[in-house]
This record gives C-alpha cells, sequence and structure tokens, in this order.
C-alpha cells in the first residue's frame, strides 16, 4: 500500500469588478463671440431743480462687443438723442433741450457666470459695465431764448445820490444761465450701469439696462459747482453671433479591477487539470455627441482589446454600436450607431486582429444600455 502524504495551500482565487453602468458628467465650456445689441426703447432723467416729470426724455442706444471669457467682454457703445435742463425762478419753471450723441467703450462683466458659472439654460444673466466716452452736443438755443426771458425777470433796486432818490427796475449785470454755450460742445463722459438679459433662445436675448453717466458742469449751461448728471433706462434685443458655448463630455473613471493569484502546492503528482478558459474582456468606448471617432482617452481600450485577442487566439469580440435617444432622430442615431461600432471594428483591423475574429451590431438609440442618457454615445466590445 501506498500512502502518499498530500499537504495543499491554496488562496480563494477570483476575479472582483464593479457592475455598475458606467456614468459621467457634461460640462458647458464657454466659447468667446461677438454680440450686437440695439435698444430703440429708452427714456432719459436729466438731474436738474424742476419736476422729474419735466428732465425726462426719449433715448436710443446700438453696441456692438465680444464676450472675451465668461466673465470680461467689451464693447463700443453710441447713446444719443436729447438731454433736457430747467430752473425755478421766482415760481416759474423754465426748461429747455438740445440734442446729443455720446459713443463710449465699456468694460463688461457678468456676474452671473461669476458667481454661478456658465450655464447656457439660464433664463435670466445679470451684469454690470463700466466706461468713457465723448458727448457730443449741440442745438442749445432753447437755453439762449430761456436766459434772456429770466434776465427780463431779474431786477435790482440802486441808490442815486445825486438826485437823492432810489432807483428801481435796473437788470443784473450777467447771465443767469452763467455756463450758456452755443455751436457743438464735446465733453468726456464717464458712465456706469447694470444689464440685465432674459434668454429667448441662444441667439437672442431682451436686453434690458440702466446707466449713470456724469460729464462737465457747463453741461446744462448752469453753473451748479459739482458735475452734471443724466441716467438712461433703456431695453431691446441683443443678438450673439456664433456659438456662445459647447459641451463636453466627462466619463467617470472605470471601476478598478483586482485579480488574486491562485497558488497551489503539489506534494504529490496528480494528473493536471485542463487549463480555466479566460475570463470575458468587456471595454465601453465613449464618443462625443454627434462624433464617431475614437479620442485618445479611449484609445487604451482598444489597445487592451488587442492585447486580450493577441493572447488568447481562440478569442473573438463582439462590437455594438449605440446613440443616445436625447438626440436627434432615428434615422440619425441608426447611421451614428453604426459608424461608432465602425471606428472601432477598422480600430481593430489596424491593429492585426483578423475580420473573421470581429462580429459587430448597431442597435442606434432603440436600446439604451445605461440610464445616464450622455453614457449611450458608446460602443460596448466584449471579447470572449
Amino acid at each position: 500500500m501506498k500512502k502518499a502524504i498530500l499537504s495543499c495551500l491554496m488562496l480563494v482565487a477570483g476575479l472582483t469588478a464593479s457592475a455598475q453602468e458606467q456614468k459621467g458628467t457634461t460640462e458647458y465650456v464657454f466659447e468667446p463671440h461677438w454680440y450686437v445689441n440695439i435698444q430703440p426703447l429708452g427714456v432719459q432723467y436729466t438731474l436738474g431743480e424742476i419736476g422729474m416729470g419735466d428732465l425726462m426724455s426719449y433715448n436710443v442706444q446700438a453696441a456692438v462687443g465680444r464676450e472675451f471669457n465668461k466673465v470680461i467682454g467689451a464693447r463700443l457703445a453710441i447713446n444719443a438723442w436729447q438731454s433736457k435742463g430747467g430752473s425755478s425762478i421766482k415760481d416759474v419753471d423754465y426748461k429747455w433741450k438740445w440734442n446729443y450723441i455720446a459713443p463710449t467703450v465699456d468694460v463688461t462683466f457678468n456676474i452671473s457666470n461669476l458667481i454661478s458659472g456658465v450655464n447656457p439654460n439660464r433664463v435670466f444673466t445679470f451684469g454690470a459695465f463700466a466706461g468713457l466716452g465723448a458727448n457730443i452736443a449741440w442745438g442749445n438755443g432753447e437755453a439762449a431764448d430761456v436766459n434772456t426771458a429770466i434776465k427780463q425777470t431779474l431786477t435790482y433796486a440802486e441808490y442815486d445820490p445825486a438826485a437823492n432818490v432810489i432807483v428801481v427796475g435796473k437788470q443784473l449785470p450777467g447771465d443767469p444761465l452763467a455756463y450758456l454755450w452755443d455751436g457743438t460742445k464735446t465733453r468726456l463722459v464717464l458712465q456706469a450701469g447694470l444689464t440685465g438679459d432674459f434668454k429667448v433662445s441662444d441667439k437672442v436675448s431682451i436686453g434690458l439696462e440702466i446707466s449713470a453717466n456724469t460729464l462737465s458742469d457747463k453741461y446744462n449751461s448752469k453753473k451748479a459747482k459739482n458735475w452734471d448728471w443724466y441716467f438712461n433706462a433703456l431695453a431691446g434685443l441683443k443678438i450673439n453671433l456664433g456659438p456662445t458655448y459647447s459641451t463636453k463630455f466627462i466619463p467617470a473613471p472605470e471601476p478598478e479591477i483586482r485579480y488574486v493569484e491562485k497558488i497551489v502546492e503539489k506534494v504529490v503528482e496528480v494528473p493536471a487539470a485542463a487549463p480555466a478558459a479566460p475570463e470575458p474582456l468587456r471595454r465601453d468606448i465613449f464618443f462625443l455627441i454627434n462624433k464617431a471617432d475614437i479620442r485618445t482617452s479611449e484609445a487604451q481600450k482598444v489597445a487592451d482589446i488587442v492585447t486580450y485577442l493577441n493572447e488568447n487566439k481562440d478569442a473573438k469580440v463582439q462590437v455594438t454600436g449605440y446613440a443616445d435617444a436625447g438626440t436627434g432622430n432615428d434615422k440619425i442615431n441608426d447611421r451614428l450607431s453604426a459608424k461608432r461600432a465602425d471606428a472601432v471594428v477598422k480600430a481593430l483591423k489596424d491593429a492585426g486582429i483578423a475580420a473573421d475574429r470581429i462580429s459587430f451590431d448597431s442597435k442606434g438609440a432603440r436600446v439604451q444600455p445605461f440610464a445616464d442618457n450622455d453614457s449611450n454615445r458608446v460602443s460596448i466590445c466584449i471579447a470572449e
């Protein structure tokens, strides 16, 4: 009788891998762009001594600008129409108006993007601006007429020593409107304000704006010993020229696969067991929206499949292309999913894998392997 002493030490072997679905996130990327802003509905209030309603006038503005990044931009704006002045003398209100045009260069700030980041689905966008320019004014004839009318009402009393009497009705020297001007005058103007855009589409929004403007004390012809001010409120359309954003899909990292080696110590010679079949290999190759090109970040997955097939000569691979249901229609998605499968098949053939070891199919958007919509822009490859 032969007795054999058998001693065996084994670590449990297995392949552990997470079975959860591949997910990811879509990130919005700001795109620099030009825009035009046309605001034909405006009102101006010029600061003065009489009632606010008497100092309000019609106002318009047009601008062209560029957004350099998600927060900072610049624009050239042209504001124009009319300003008003007024003065109250002996309970009589005097009013006059004149015309102007004011081109300004402004730096713009997107406050909503600064606080909350880029979001093209935002309904209301809040911003601010500040800048300087030139106020070119003309047509001040009404101020000259008012100046004459006021002078006729202002008199003073004077003592005549020769006649030993007080003479009344003498006209005051000088002009009541001490800074009265005529012709065309150009003055530096500083402005700052706030904007609010209500989104209508990716290209068009309703643009609202309020601004405060300050310039020389001589603007309204009156001497006040401080700068003159006017305030504008405007409404119109803002039209974006070109795309304002793009999207970038960031897939979640694949689960870490850990391998545990099986160690068997043979003490007695026994017939060797048949080698176990290799575990199937799955790789999910993700694509950008409306694209069928394999990105550099996904190329390693194709290389993993090639390595597996080279190490296992009897193995074959099944490639299935998909498209997401949230984009396009069935006709477009059928074509796009087929292109994604073809792209992977071509990459495998270019790497030396024989055609008879590759089978492929496409499902369009009729089958959605993942719960997350963006993850369904994929070719699923299973080698076994």
